[in-house]
């Protein structure tokens, strides 16, 4: 198996980094290869039922609404907002799933067990059910991080698993509800980097109703992905990044859209969206972000921008015909932003990063987009 970019990275410090994974356990993992799952892993663990510092944004009716964190939302209250607790669960069942034999594994279940009860999803449904905020509470970056989150547990083996999952479907009913009601009425695109933008989003969603099953799901949602985005052409990748970016509005729709194209149509439709990609193997047509000041909540985005982009750059490499002579240089850019990425991870962060950051880094490590 090829070595990732992140082993090239570690054995400059001496390490071994974990294999990549897919959908299968890894069977054969020495000690050492745990050595950076274990680091993501530390990070989730330490944020998870950790209620503050926090931001809650949501809109108040009444001086019922004014509760502190874990009141609101009782299993995801944690990591400093509801989408970061989300896929910080997400980040712990991956790698218990994936990494058995980390020395964290019942940790894990222990705090998994702790967030995942009748009694908090039962308060997570109340609160996405509530008039005004509850139909648009965390739409759409957090509700895709959700179904990811689930789509982890239908895959894992596991009595755990089968029952934390049972627990959360009440919360991904509802989810899935509001956003079947939502496609419809949205008239375009969210194209921004950050949050609110629809385009990474519905591939974590597309995701999920493949995993999940859900045929009407998957329709209506590959109805929409068409409507907004098929008749896409030269996406302005110089104008990128904003400043607080931690999604590339142009790379993220282009990793979207080989979700529903075949083949040889996503190469024809990636010609007239990124005619800038070049074919001479450089890495240099995406630059790498910097992040200046890591105790800035926003700033520090750019360390996400260079991780996502990473994996949506290998997404797109991964779904274009073999002898495609753009590969060369998406893979070297996707390497470039690799690095950089996972760097970030491996030292010392400020918390405005290291909340949310692992997330990242394991969603790449692990291939789970692929």
């Amino acid at each position: 198996m090829k070595l990732t970019m992140l082993r090239k990275l570690i054995l400059v410090l001496t390490l071994v980094t974990p294999s990549l994974i897919a959908k299968t356990v890894n069977t054969n993992v020495s000690s050492s290869d745990l050595t950076v799952v274990n680091r993501f892993a530390q990070l989730a663990l330490a944020c998870v039922h950790k209620e503050y510092p926090n931001i809650i944004k949501h809109m108040m009716t009444g001086t019922e609404h004014v509760k502190p964190p874990k009141q609101l939302y009782p299993a995801f209250y944690g990591c400093f907002d509801w989408h970061s607790s989300v896929h910080g669960h997400w980040l712990l069942t991956r790698i218990a799933s994936q990494y058995p034999e980390t020395p964290h594994y019942q940790d894990i279940v222990k705090h998994l067990d702790i967030s995942f009860t009748k009694e908090n999803i039962t308060g997570e449904v109340a609160y996405f059910s509530r008039e005004g905020t509850g139909t648009s509470f965390e739409r759409p970056y957090g509700l895709a991080w959700f179904l990811q989150l689930t789509s982890e547990l239908r895959e894992w083996n596991s009595p755990e698993a089968k029952q934390w999952l049972t627990t959360l479907l009440p919360l991904e009913q509802k989810i899935v509800a509001n956003v079947t009601d939502w496609l419809p009425k949205l008239s375009f695109p969210i194209r921004v980097g950050e949050h609110s933008q629809t385009a990474f989003a519905f591939g974590l969603m597309l995701d999920w109703s493949r995993t999940a099953g859900d045929v009407a799901f998957e329709n209506l949602l590959t109805k929409t992905i068409t409507r907004l985005y098929a008749n896409d052409v030269n996406c302005p990748l110089t104008y990128e990044p904003s400043g607080q970016d931690f999604l590339s509005p142009c790379i993220a729709e282009a990793d979207l859209m080989r979700r529903v194209y075949s083949t040889e149509n996503y190469a024809k439709w990636l010609s007239a969206f990124l005619p800038s990609i070049p074919i001479d193997g450089e890495a240099s047509w995406i630059n790498v972000a910097t992040v200046v000041d890591k105790s800035d909540g926003k700033l520090a985005h750019l360390d996400g921008l260079n991780l996502s982009r990473a994996w949506m750059l290998e997404g797109i490499a991964s779904a274009l015909p073999s002898g495609d002579k753009r590969v060369a240089a998406i893979n070297s850019a996707a390497q470039a932003h690799k690095v950089a990425g996972v760097d970030a991870v491996i030292n010392d962060m400020h918390y405005m990063g290291s909340h949310w950051l692992g997330s990242f880094a394991t969603y790449l490590e692990t291939q789970r987009g692929l």
